[in-house]
């Protein structure tokens, strides 16, 4: 089988991460995004846990799913109730999914001292659990709880578990690294063994990041013979997380050799990791592998030099076979190669006569407080700018912002804006919940009737960083702006001893690179 079947956690084991919560909306749009990527299972959730989880099964029943099948998890029954009437199979059976995953115990200090049962009665609990789900027509996925802890303690007994769930029936016997605590040598030493041991079942393998090897030890008991990955989007789970797929994935595909989804949908990972991410609320991790923002992102002149003759100089693997982007960088530490690179979309890669004064404009700003590295919509505006090419789309004609406090404490902020676009005048006063907010509705009542496309554009992040602190209140302020339309996300840069001015500044920019993309687009 050179086939790795993907199961994806998110659902559970990534909701259980500190600080993420899905609503039942939210896990039916994160499904849907699933199923169009094409992992092979969907873990729904604990069955048995609450009425939000219930509900997702008899919703995700209408989703139309056409490549993943939904999971419904649970445990093996309980030692005091009877398989008709535990709770948790009952829960697995009345969701209507077509695969049920149960998790049992397989580490014999969990049965004596957490489940308080004998090791014989254990093996009971397994073997007919299993047994019971398959007689009613479902798909069983075996979790083999804490596997390779147990194994390490007592690996006679852990693997009598396994051969219990597989003589049951189980399709998939999957090893759970739960504690995540393993280094690779183990899990492809022990996986082997249960590779060569168990057959029947397909071998799976679950693993947490607690050392950071949970990528490494997935690919590890690939390598051993397990050919079902279980995993996350993004690495999210408990503690320091699950082993995450979107590494996972291209790394079985492009570094392995194994088929995996279906053709093409790689093409889509790094969409599929900012969805999530956007939907979990979640800070995204720009060093990610792979999907990270700063996956392929370069800064220092040397590599941008040697990247300009052959991409496979500093660069593993092309970014678009992940959909992802190369990032030139520009700072003050960028050299002649990172300005002609940007330039190279201008066709004017071979003129340095103008990289040179790019690269003093750049670190002349710089110099004042100015980064681009995070702002690559102002420099491509500031690129314009230098080329004579840049139109103004609108221009200010004043702004002023007035924020009121009651001795109640009651706060309102309002913001005026006159402008003209083509000789118009546009004067407009919008309130916000502060002066960025109020000016950015401003602006929008402004300009939407003549550019009605900055209505898909939305403020996603803004930072502010003192740029001289020892000139107290005083000091220079950098703000950042990252927006985003349905297409693209871009970054612009202000930079003022006034806040609101420098928020101004970012603003601008971002309305302007919008209104300015998408005129290049519409050609």
């Amino acid at each position: 089988m050179n086939r790795i079947e993907i199961y994806d956690t998110t659902l559970r084991d990534g909701m259980q991460a500190e600080g993420i919560s899905f609503s039942l909306q939210d896990k039916l749009l994160i499904a849907k995004c699933l199923d169009d990527f094409g992992v092979d299972y969907i873990e729904g959730g604990y069955a048995a846990s609450n009425e939000k989880e219930m509900a997702f099964f008899h919703e995700a029943a209408n989703l139309g799913l056409k490549n993943s099948l939904i999971a419904g998890f649970g445990n093996t029954r309980r030692a005091s109730a009877s398989l008709e009437e535990d709770l948790s199979l009952k829960a697995i059976l009345n969701s209507k999914a077509p695969v049920a995953t149960i998790v049992g115990k397989s580490w014999d200090m969990h049965v004596t001292e957490v489940l308080r049962c004998s090791l014989e009665d254990n093996l009971a609990l397994c073997s007919d659990s299993t047994a019971y789900l398959k007689s009613k027509g479902l798909r069983v996925v075996f979790d083999a709880e804490h596997f390779f802890d147990g194994y390490k303690h007592n690996p006679q007994y852990s693997l009598k578990v396994l051969e219990a769930a597989a003589a049951a029936g189980a399709d998939v016997i999957c090893l759970c690294e739960t504690n995540g605590g393993c280094l690779p040598r183990d899990v492809y030493e022990i996986t082997k063994t249960v590779a060569d041991a168990i057959s029947g079942p397909i071998i799976g393998i679950h693993c947490h990041n607690d050392t950071d090897c949970a990528v490494a030890n997935s690919l590890a008991a690939i390598e051993a013979g397990a050919r079902h990955v279980q995993g996350t989007i993004n690495g999210m789970g408990e503690r320091t997380g699950n082993a995450n797929l979107c590494s996972i994935i291209p790394n079985l595909k492009y570094k392995m050799g194994y088929e995996v989804l279906k053709e093409g949908a790689l093409q889509k990972l790094t969409e599929v990791s900012r969805y999530v991410q956007e939907i979990a609320n979640m800070q995204p991790v720009a060093n990610m592998p792979y999907v990270g923002d700063s996956a392929f992102a370069h800064k220092a002149g040397l590599h941008v030099n040697a990247l300009m003759k052959n991409k496979a100089t500093y660069e593993h693997i092309s970014p678009e076979m992940v959909g992802n982007a190369r990032k030139l960088l520009i700072s003050e530490l960028s050299g002649m190669s990172n300005i002609l690179a940007k330039l190279e979309k201008y066709n004017l890669s071979n003129d340095r006569d103008l990289a040179r004064k790019m690269l003093d404009k750049v670190q002349e700003m710089e110099s004042n407080g100015y980064q681009f590295e995070a702002a690559e919509a102002s420099f491509d505006l500031l690129i314009k700018k230098t080329l004579g090419t840049y139109k103004e789309t609108f221009h200010l004609v004043k702004y002023h912002v007035n924020v009121e406090r009651s001795g109640s404490g009651e706060k309102t902020t309002e913001a005026t804006i006159k402008l003209t676009v083509d000789g118009e005048t546009e004067h407009v006063v919008s309130e916000g919940d502060g002066p960025v907010n109020a000016l950015d509705e401003a602006m929008r009542k402004s300009l939407e009737r003549f550019y009605p496309s900055l209505a898909d554009m939305r403020l996603v992040d803004y930072k502010v960083r003192v740029v001289n602190a020892k000139a107290a209140t005083a000091a220079k302020v950098r703000v950042t702006i990252e927006s985003r339309d349905k297409n693209d996300i871009w970054g612009t840069v202000g930079v003022s001893e006034n806040i609101i001015d420098a928020s101004w500044k970012a603003l601008k920019d971002s309305f302007e690179y919008k209104i300015i993309k998408d005129a290049q687009e519409s050609r």
